[in-house]
């Protein structure tokens, strides 16, 4: 009987591989996804490039079945940074996968398509085009290039590689498996469910190597338990920034705490007031739900990192890290946001805009995790906004990012909130100048106080994204930006920043 788990607990690790199932009992719970494959399994076909979930090289697919439990979805994920006891109760599909019956169709397009030259990027763009095959039966320019966002190639210029994402449905057998067959379609879907199915348990798993301990529980009280008698111990969501303590700090994390398979976090939805988003649950899997409500933020979505970074970070993770520079946080503070904390059998409700206190410093106290994330609804005569200023469109890190709610009643500001990410040491609502607007007509003169008044909102710094002036100027802009669109300016006044 493994501690945590009581007599429901398991120590062994089992996912599938090449339709065999997998099962190990004696890892190391740090070991990475890449590390095994390489250096265990000799597949040498995932690529080690930048280490951190960057360059797409370790590009690897996990599958698992959806919120229904009737259909497997296959998302591209980045091997390099996932610890391998999080593969538990899924399946494994990698560049040698594909090629075991000869060439996949998303391989055979690269080939005709001259999409590789140096050959170390390719394995990586197989499996994202692999997923978004799995994933879109009809995917168009956008879809493609989000698709192949975490991807880097320093060779090709990536258009052979678009061209073959777009020729690939075409190489389709008539008569595949699921393994060939684009998405909606394949004969064997309903065995790729049972065989899922036959893999995954209801038990939790303890991961025990020496010192160290991995725990998947099940269910939110067994969670909040474990965390209370581990104070200590790591929670681990996707990965996205943990993964890089062990690669890049080399870090020894002795008890690890995965929220991977817990009920009750990983579902979200809408209520009456609220976007109800669970502490687990993926950024792929929360941002539809947010853009449905607020479609103005689908850029800011879209832009937010990569698919591979998406389809394992979780929004309670972007905003527990508590990074001044996180893209989700000055948004959801404009919005109104409220968090969940949970310790223990006790909840309490906080503000998005109170849980920060200091560089990386947040409310949370010892044991206590984001149990749920409450946005509220849209209201009538309510602007939205959100923008985003990097040096490149995609998966790049903001030097400035702007969110913006209001709300007028005749013409006259009734509700106004303003925050940002990369002006301060924490992210931040711009308290002077939201007040400078409230109760005035918006209108250029009010935009103007209110301009004035983020001098005493922010002092940023220089780094090696942006100088303090430059920051301080595109703040600025943001908010003029924002003004004219919503007063419906003359586009030539309005600059498209970031692109």
């Amino acid at each position: 009987m493994s501690e945590g788990g009581g007599s429901q607990s398991r120590c062994r690790v089992r996912f599938l591989l090449d339709d065999e199932l997998v099962e190990l009992d004696d890892i190391d719970p740090n070991r990475t996804v890449l590390q095994f494959l390489r250096e265990d399994l000799r597949r040498t076909g995932t690529k080690e490039g930048c280490a951190e979930g960057d360059c797409g090289a370790c590009t690897v697919v996990v599958a698992d079945l959806d919120v229904t439990g009737k259909r497997v979805r296959a998302r591209a994920v980045n091997s390099c940074i996932q610890l391998l006891p999080t593969l538990d109760g899924k399946e494994l599909l990698t560049v040698e996968s594909l090629g075991r019956d000869g060439l996949h169709p998303a391989q055979k397009a690269l080939v005709d398509y001259h999409g590789s030259q140096c050959g170390f990027c390719t394995p990586g763009f197989v499996m994202s085009l692999f997923a978004l095959y799995k994933g879109n039966a009809d995917p168009g320019r956008r879809d493609i290039d989000d698709a192949l966002a975490g991807n880097l190639c320093r060779c090709t210029g990536y258009q052979p590689i678009i061209k073959a994402a777009k020729a690939m449905y075409g190489e389709a057998p008539e008569n595949g498996d699921w393994l060939h067959m684009p998405a909606g379609e394949g004969s064997d879907e309903d065995e790729r469910v049972r065989r899922l199915k036959s893999v995954a348990s209801d038990q939790s798993l303890c991961v025990e190597w020496g010192s160290r301990r991995f725990f998947a529980p099940r269910c939110v009280d067994e969670m909040a338990d474990l965390l209370e008698r581990h104070p200590e111990a790591t929670l681990l969501a996707g990965g996205t920034d943990v993964g890089l303590w062990v690669t890049k700090h080399h870090r020894d994390l002795e008890v690890v705490v995965y929220t991977g398979n817990v009920e009750g976090l990983l579902d979200a939805g809408l209520t009456d007031q609220y976007i109800d988003i669970g502490g687990a649950v993926t950024l792929t899997d929360a941002m539809p739900l947010i853009i449905g409500q607020y479609k103005a933020l689908e850029e800011l979505f879209v832009r937010f990192a990569s698919p591979p970074i998406r389809n394992v970070g979780t929004l309670a993770g972007n905003i527990a890290n508590g990074s001044p520079i996180g893209d989700s946080m000055p948004v959801l503070m404009a919005l109104g946001a409220d968090l969940v904390l949970r310790r223990g059998a006790h909840q309490r409700t906080i503000a998005l805009h109170d849980f920060y206190i200091a560089y990386q410093q947040t409310a949370l106290r010892t044991a206590e995790f984001i149990e749920r994330i409450l946005i509220p609804l849209p209201n009538e005569n309510e602007h939205v906004q959100s923008y985003k200023v990097s040096k490149r469109f995609d998966q790049d890190t903001s030097a400035v990012c702007a969110a913006f709610r209001l709300r007028l009643e005749g013409g006259i500001v009734a509700e106004f909130r303003a925050a940002y990410g990369g002006m301060a040491e924490i992210p931040k609502r711009a308290r002077h100048c939201e007040e400078a607007l409230i109760g005035e007509e918006w209108n250029e003169a009010g935009v103007n106080a209110a301009l004035d008044a983020l001098g005493s909102d922010f002092t940023p710094i220089s780094d090696m994204r942006s100088s303090s002036e430059y920051r301080s100027q595109v703040c600025r802009n943001l908010l003029q930006r924002f003004f004219l669109e919503t007063t419906g300016a003359s586009s030539e006044r309005v600059y498209s920043y970031g692109r």
